[in-house]
């Protein structure tokens, strides 16, 4: 061949992520779709056992590698691995022996291919209820969900708010995958986990030599998504010296890595995300003001769950049937009483608040339903939401109760000392009302409220009431 290929060169163009082992499973080589997949850079992976950079739930169970028979024919397999970032990612990996000229095994290359995109996990009963993997059917999601197809289309750059919890991380992903650059690189930055000295290195690279301890050059987060999104979570705590640099990207496109005079042209688009006012923080002067007109080409302020109306109960339905699927339990549901509890819960985290919980009751649950004590027990002594609208307090027949409002319960349950309203606090108002309507009947009251006879002698003991 008179003009050889540079094999780096050449795997780097591969849009799979590739690791090249030795004999001995030790990663010699890995590409840049690997580098962007996993988090690790080849500096960082080189010498180490490939089960330590896939950390994958096949290097436990059934090694590839390993699995490869005399034959020497390829090994695929579906499985996932855990990047940098904590996040567990499907993937499908296929594994085959390098071969020399007197067919000895030489080493091996693995390719590994993000299927995030081809599986859907979870699955929701509706989709007239969802936006890629976005839940909703409250008239606030209703307007987002026709909103984001538009924006989808467009390479504006988009600024997305909202509280913490609230789903701008998923928002973002979302608006990617529906894109025109779904097959380029979705890359993350979080503005606010980094010193300021490393965030400029990992956000626009360095060439050797450019500060003490760079060995090598590194290519930078805005080049790895080159062809794709570029997305900056809480951009309120970058600082100010590197919003300038931000804003001279977005005025000519072209990066600059420390320590060279050789720009890069990268065809990013950005997308950013905070939970702070960042009005208010270019009033204090924390924050540019131009920078933030080209952020806010186009925003989506995402609603805090509690004023996201039928959203609550969607949602616990929705993450219920993902986990009872992934972790293979065979649960019917939730009890009356620990419905009512997620239901009236005021979920100051937000949506990421609800899934922990519902992962946590689905995890710890061995019965048929899921009960008030397979819940944390930090909601029982929890502060009742306020924001509830019309909803009722729910009897454990699931009917409602029209002298027993949630309001009134929540203004007859009130402390003088000012003290917030609980759960317990206000199961314990129901009984005493249900009591007082019936004279002391506990039969009687046992009937009103839906429960067991057994039941309301419980907890009568339990809120010590007789006494």
């Amino acid at each position: 061949m008179k003009n050889p290929v540079d094999f780096v060169h050449l795997i780097n163009e591969i849009p799979l992520g590739i690791l090249i082992l030795d004999t001995d499973r030790r990663v010699i080589l890995l590409n840049r779709a690997f580098e962007i997949l996993s988090g690790f850079s080849h500096s960082t992976a080189y010498g180490v056992q490939c089960h330590n950079i896939l950390r994958s739930a096949a290097c436990i169970s059934n090694c590839p590698v390993l699995s490869i028979q005399d034959d020497n024919r390829p090994v695929s397999c579906k499985t996932d691995m855990i990047n940098l970032d904590r996040q567990r990612l499907p993937i499908r990996m296929t594994t085959a022996a390098l071969i020399d000229n007197n067919n000895q095994i030489t080493g091996f290359i693995e390719t590994v291919e993000d299927i995030r995109l081809s599986q859907h996990i979870e699955k929701i009963k509706s989709s007239a209820y969802s936006f890629a993997n976005i839940v909703g059917r409250s008239p606030q999601m209703e307007k987002i969900f026709q909103t984001l197809p538009v924006l989808s289309q467009s390479d504006a750059s988009i600024l997305i708010t909202g509280e913490t919890g609230t789903g701008k991380d998923l928002v973002a992903e979302a608006i990617h995958q529906t894109s025109g650059r779904e097959a380029g690189p979705f890359i993350k930055i979080n503005c606010g986990a980094l010193p300021e000295t490393l965030l400029e290195s990992e956000i626009f690279g360095h060439q050797k030599g450019a500060f003490t301890g760079a060995i090598e050059n590194k290519p930078g987060r805005f080049k790895l998504a080159h062809n794709g999104t570029i997305f900056l979570t809480e951009i309120g705590d970058l600082p100010l010296s590197l919003q300038v640099k931000l804003l001279t990207f977005l005025d000519d496109k072209i990066i600059y890595p420390l320590g060279s005079t050789a720009g890069f042209r990268a065809n990013v688009r950005i997308i950013a995300a905070t939970h702070r006012n960042l009005e208010q923080m270019v009033e204090r002067g924390l924050f540019r003001k131009d920078l933030l007109f080209r952020l806010n080409v186009a925003r989506i302020h995402l609603p805090p769950l509690r004023e996201r109306e039928g959203d609550i109960r969607l949602l616990i339905d929705h993450f219920f049937n993902s986990y009872t699927q992934q972790l293979d339990k065979k649960i019917n549901g939730f009890s009356k009483d620990s419905l009512m509890i997620l239901l009236n819960y005021r979920y100051d985290g937000n949506i990421r608040e609800l899934k922990n919980i519902i992962e946590y009751a689905v995890n710890i649950s061995n019965n048929s339903t899921i009960e008030i004590n397979h819940l944390p027990a930090y909601l029982l002594e929890a502060p009742l939401s306020h924001s509830t609208g019309p909803d009722l307090i729910y009897t454990s027949t699931g009917t409602q109760n029209s002298h027993l409002n949630q309001e009134n319960f929540l203004h007859n349950t009130k402390k003088s000392s000012g003290e917030p309203e609980t759960w317990s606090l206000v199961q314990r108002q129901i009984i005493m009302d249900a009591l007082k309507k019936t004279n002391g009947k506990k039969n009687e009251a046992a009937k009103i409220l839906g429960w067991g006879r057994s039941t309301l002698w419980r907890k009568i003991k339990q809120f010590k009431i007789d006494s």
